[in-house]
């Protein structure tokens, strides 16, 4: 096979920063599009990562742990509150279909934005709802959003989400991963119990997304 028809072929995943690049050569002309990183926390990553795979342009969500100081966290030491750790997600997406602006509306209509170190049923630090920025740019869309959703939010309680820089993230347990596809009817019967849909709705009304 000569060289040219290998180029031609050729997918190749380059790491640059806190973005991939993603490049399909195609013949005499190649795609170059960058898919970009962002991490929030929003108690159960379950529930998260089905919030966010909903959404056009995400490539993938990984369920994870960042936020805290001990590396390579397991899920029984984060789920005991004893590494700082919040249940994290990373989105991976194309920003030229989703902003990061849209993952921020999605991620604080997925949330309980009112309650320090809980999200519904879930108590602890290592359910803290969080908006893990990457360079300044993130970080001023994420403090916009919060400030404009101080001056619209369709409640009285105040907005206690924490908006901090991202730090290493600690990809979760294989079994954790596609956990609502993997298993419907546990993951159904957890969320439903955890009441998340009925504070949802209480909380957003119709606007939840």
């Amino acid at each position: 096979m000569s060289s040219a028809r290998l180029i031609g072929c050729a997918l190749i995943l380059l790491m640059l920063g806190s973005g991939v690049v993603l490049w399909r050569a195609t013949g005499q002309a190649g795609e170059i599009r960058q898919l970009e990183r962002a991490y929030f926390a929003g108690g159960c990553f379950w529930c998260m990562e089905e919030a966010f795979e909903g959404v056009e342009g995400v490539q993938s969500v990984t369920s994870g742990y960042m936020g805290g100081a001990k590396a390579n966290p397991t899920y029984e030491e984060v789920s005991a509150g004893l590494t700082g750790h919040a249940e994290s997600v990373e989105v991976l997406y194309d920003s030229d279909k989703v902003s990061y602006g849209k993952l921020l509306e999605v991620f604080w209509r997925n949330i309980d934005p009112t309650t320090p170190d809980r999200q519904f049923c879930d108590f602890g630090n290592q359910y803290r709802s969080a908006i893990f920025y990457q360079g300044e740019e993130q970080k001023r869309l994420a403090e916009e959003s919060k400030r404009a959703l101080e001056k619209s939010k369709p409640f009285k309680e105040a907005i206690v989400t924490q908006i901090v820089s991202a730090g290493e993230f600690y990809p979760a347990e294989g079994y954790h991963q596609d956990f609502y596809k993997k298993n419907p009817i546990r993951y159904k019967f957890y969320k439903f119990n955890c009441g998340r849909a009925q504070r949802l709705a209480d909380l957003w009304g119709s606007s939840q997304s």
